[in-house]
């Protein structure tokens, strides 16, 4: 039987605690100039009057554009990797391709994204699919490929399809694998939204750090990090439950 594992909750929030009263001393004794860095209390003004106005919005766009691009990924990086993991035939074709372009990251080819799609919304998607598809595809790769050959003999001799062999066995037992990749590509989306937002100029929270910081404006800037913060968080939560509720027959 399982021993139960002991929570990291109370020592999370001790250090939590600890980290935002720092902050606040620092505020408090100005060591550094409220234009760079605003106590707490400014930064939680900020945050209720924005999301009463402009944040927002911008807000919602940001998580509309971040779950679009990362669906587009999570839904490309497993039929590829899939299709990549289940074919001896074709791995070895599309490997070194995969090796050559899985060390990009995602700013660098902006550039180029920007010259086929200009500064638009669908710039910002075709980067946040680049950057979020490698960890969901490979971690696909790696989880379709492990399927213990017991299952794949089982499958042979059940004469099973390559489509209801992965629907059956390879993507049940890449569960955990793909369900991990996608934590990580929900992180490189984020990150890769917010910059897509600031340098194509479209509206969402990148763009309102970006004139924050223009103008200043510090205490509004934190109010978007903390909103960035907290919608990483939420996602992540989301998507541990979610792993959890599939996982749990798994498990038992």
């Amino acid at each position: 039987m399982k021993q139960p594992q002991p929570s990291h909750w109370p020592a999370s929030l001790g250090l939590l605690t600890a980290l935002l009263a720092l902050w606040w001393a620092i505020g408090r004794a100005g060591w550094v100039s409220p234009a760079f860095l605003p106590t707490p209390e400014a930064t939680a003004l900020s945050l209720v009057e924005g999301l009463r106005g402009d944040l927002l919005g911008a807000s919602l766009n940001t998580i509309g554009r971040l779950l679009l691009g990362w669906l587009l990924a999570a839904a490309a990086g497993v039929v590829l990797g899939a299709a990549i993991a289940s074919s001896s035939a074709l791995r070895p074709w599309v490997q070194p391709t995969l090796e050559f372009l899985r060390p990009l990251p995602a700013s660098a080819v902006m550039p180029l994204a920007i010259a086929l799609y200009g500064l638009s919304p669908a710039m910002v998607l075709a980067v946040i699919a680049f950057g979020a598809i490698w960890p969901t595809l490979l971690a696909t790769v790696h989880g379709v490929s492990s399927v213990e050959p017991r299952l794949i003999n089982v499958a042979r001799c059940l004469r099973l399809s390559r489509p209801a062999f992965l629907w059956k066995m390879g993507l049940p037992h890449a569960a955990p694998d793909i369900l991990a990749g996608l934590r990580l590509s929900l992180t490189v989306s984020l990150l890769v939204c917010t910059l897509g937002e600031m340098l194509a100029t479209q509206d969402g929270l990148g763009l309102t750090i970006l004139l924050a910081a223009r103008a200043y404006r510090a205490s509004e800037l934190f109010a978007c990090l903390v909103l960035l913060s907290l919608i990483g968080l939420a996602g992540h939560a989301l998507l541990v439950l979610a792993e959890r509720g599939l996982l749990r027959g798994r498990r038992a």
